[in-house]
């Protein structure tokens, strides 16, 4: 246990494994300086960064709220800012932080941050809750200040965020959520982020072998030069989109990744529909990524190993630049195709692993063999 000397607060990131992690050492970095210049009151901090699952077999906020508080009198600690990156729901609402002035705590929801400078919202976001916290502690106060920062402050100045209700019975004295549609693309793309979808294309290695040996095979067959010559634009379009959405498709179904809830209340549709419609995000996003490779490494290949004078025997039209890039685009759709059925001898758990972040692997998992009022489809 380490205690701070009086004229310093020391301010424990208390981080989720994974992304929250990361961006908590990160942050960790160049907060206390920040705070330090911030604060106006000749303060100093000390920020330390402990990495551990505080989320771990619950979503429920007043009992996480509990949890940091049970945890920060323990150690002794000053202010505890909690980063989670799982999408915290408060009444159909998306939690974007809760705040207890009188414990000194915060927990912030890093998904409604969105996808985009995730690590520079979440140092601002933790510099308002830090600042706010400590100006409550300094004046001696209970309660929320009666003055609230700016809402925008907490994001951006964009950002649909709004005050939400807090019962009396609460850790918790002040709280702000994210509210409309604005608010759900933004948790959705934050989700997203969390997830890495990248990590999708080292993930599939089996499937991606499959594609590639279906494309080196394809690349030097007169019959695909032919189909290929033959196609226009919108049906190479068509052919593009339909493997893909193959790919997708296939992947989702065959890991069984897609969330099913046997509750029938309109805030567990809300949750349902926000974690499938990631899952089709993360892993489409993984496959375009694929698929751009894949055309890439075909365009390479036909250059290497095409002949003018065997192609224009066979299709009986000269090969030019455009047929190099017709042909790729084409045989990128059927090796992908191709990878589909090769995923086939991915394990599920190899595709959980590359399409999920790790506290999201923990939460579908505490689902599945749970209580039984959330599943995932088998």
């Amino acid at each position: 246990m380490r205690v701070s000397p009086q004229d310093v607060t020391l301010v424990v990131l208390l981080a989720d494994p994974d992304t929250p992690t990361e961006v908590a050492q990160r942050m960790a970095r160049t907060l206390p300086g920040r705070l330090a210049d911030k604060s106006g009151q000749g303060r100093r901090f000390d920020v330390e960064v402990v990495s551990e699952p505080f989320t771990a077999g619950t979503e429920d906020l007043p009992t996480l709220m509990g949890r940091l508080m049970d945890r920060g009198r323990a150690e002794n600690w000053d202010i505890v800012v909690a980063l989670t990156d799982l999408p915290l729901h408060w009444h159909g609402h998306k939690l974007v932080v809760d705040l207890s002035h009188e414990h000194g705590l915060a927990l912030l929801s890093l998904p409604t941050l969105g996808g985009l400078r995730l690590q520079t919202r979440a140092r601002r976001a933790v510099e308002e809750a830090v600042l706010g916290l400590a100006r409550q502690r300094v004046s001696g106060g209970e309660g929320p200040p009666q003055s609230q920062p700016p809402l925008g402050r907490f994001v951006s100045r964009l950002a649909p965020v709004h005050p939400g209700a807090v019962g009396a019975e609460e850790t918790a004295d002040l709280r702000y959520v994210l509210r409309g549609p604005r608010g759900y693309l933004r948790v959705l793309v934050g989700m997203v982020r969390a997830n890495q979808p990248w990590r999708l294309v080292p993930g599939l290695s089996k499937a991606l072998a499959a594609a590639l040996a279906t494309g080196a095979v394809a690349t030097v067959n007169s019959t695909v030069w032919g189909l290929a010559e033959a196609l226009s634009v919108p049906r190479l379009v068509i052919a593009m989109v339909g493997s893909v959405a193959l790919m997708i498709g296939w992947l989702i179904v065959d890991a069984q990744l897609w969330h099913r809830s046997a509750e029938v209340s309109r805030e567990a549709r809300q949750r349902m529909r926000l974690y499938n419609a990631s899952t089709v995000l993360t892993v489409g996003i993984g496959v375009i990524v694929c698929y751009a490779g894949l055309m890439v490494i075909n365009l390479v290949w036909a250059l290497f190993i095409l002949n003018d004078q065997v192609f224009a025997s066979m299709t009986q039209t000269p090969l030019d630049s455009m047929d190099y890039w017709t042909l790729s685009w084409f045989v990128a759709s059927v090796a992908t195709v191709g990878g589909a059925l090769g995923s086939g001898l991915e394990s599920d758990e190899a595709i959980r692993a590359a399409a999920y972040s790790k506290r999201e692997q923990e939460r579908r998992h505490m689902l599945q063999g749970g209580d039984g009022t959330d599943q995932l489809e088998t």
